[in-house]
């Protein structure tokens, strides 16, 4: 017996519309009827559509580029579906922003993954859809359900059918310390050793590289992180374990490709033979196409994730 809403209802913003319809596709499901605009000043203009009294709302909205706009349509929307009875509003926030200021890194710094978590529980969300957030403690900034999907085993399919599992040859990358469990997790479905990338940051955007705990000579070498924001890091990373330690490819991968900046030229110009994302983010329309970048849907997970949900069944196994 569902009691908190007579069915699932699936709206989305301007931020990633194509992988909202692909949930839907999923789900064997329309997507909801609703026009995202705004005014001439730039206000957010919202107007659904269709009833959703009682219903059972998830909002699909990732809060990328322009990330203001797209986190004031998310808070927009929920506020109308509260306001139009709506049974519960489930936010869908494939990429949440502002995940990397999550903590006081020096004096009067803001926590601003606290503040839009506080954002989204005041406009009326019910619960909160992700998928690997920058920091896991930003589970405890929201004082509602949060369910963390974990995006790892999307590449591990993909690199499995590519090398096979347990392959002696072939190395997982952290590329840097802070990512070290994520690496460690996922080279342990694939099989194989593991190498990190020892940095000092200078500033923001910007990093040197130290060394290279493990021994990658020979390796085919796959790097794993979460976010590719300007593609700095993850360059930096792949030329010195190919020049520096000796390795024979680099592969990578991560959840988020923010592309931001001269992120694509990086790439193109960079040893990486492959840089694989999650569309939890679309490629920018405004960028020349990168032949390197390739994108795997998420759509199938989190299309599974709202139909547990609906259904109040465990979602657990998601996570692994």
């Amino acid at each position: 017996m569902i009691s908190h809403g007579k069915e699932i209802k699936v709206f989305t913003g301007n931020s990633n519309p194509a992988l909202a319809e692909n949930i839907c596709s999923e789900l064997f499901r329309t997507l909801g009827n609703a026009n995202v605009t705004q005014f001439a000043d730039g206000e957010c203009s919202v107007s659904v559509s269709e009833p959703v009294r009682g219903k059972d709302v998830f909002i699909v909205q990732s809060t990328c580029n322009h990330v203001n706009d797209n986190l004031m349509e998310l808070l927009i929307m929920i506020d109308a579906m509260r306001r139009a009875s709506a049974g519960r509003v489930t936010a869908v926030i494939p990429y949440f922003g502002y995940a990397r200021q999550d903590r006081k890194a020096k004096s009067r710094d803001p926590i601003s993954a606290k503040l839009v978590a506080n954002l989204i529980t005041a406009a009326g969300a019910d619960r909160v859809l992700t998928m690997d957030l920058h920091a896991a403690q930003i589970q405890g900034f929201f004082d509602i359900p949060v369910d963390n999907l974990m995006g790892s085993h999307l590449f591990v399919k993909h690199f499995i059918k590519m090398f096979g599992k347990g392959n002696e040859d072939v190395m997982v990358v952290s590329p840097d310390v802070g990512s070290t469990a994520r690496a460690r997790a996922f080279s342990m479905k694939l099989g194989t050793n593991m190498a990190i990338v020892d940095k000092r940051r200078e500033r923001a955007n910007q990093s040197e590289v130290m060394n290279i705990i493990g021994n990658v000579e020979g390796k085919t070498c796959i790097l794993l992180d979460d976010i590719v924001d300007t593609a700095g890091s993850l360059c930096g990373a792949a030329k010195a374990i190919k020049e520096l330690g000796g390795a024979k490819k680099v592969y990578a991968c991560a959840t988020h490709g923010v592309l931001s900046g001269p992120a694509i030229q990086r790439i193109e110009e960079s040893c990486i033979e492959e840089l694989l994302l999650l569309d939890t983010i679309p490629y920018p329309t405004d960028k020349p196409k990168c032949d390197k970048i390739h994108y795997i849907s998420t759509a199938a997970v989190f299309a599974e994730a709202i139909r547990r949900i609906y259904e109040e069944v465990s979602i657990s196994n998601l996570f692994d």
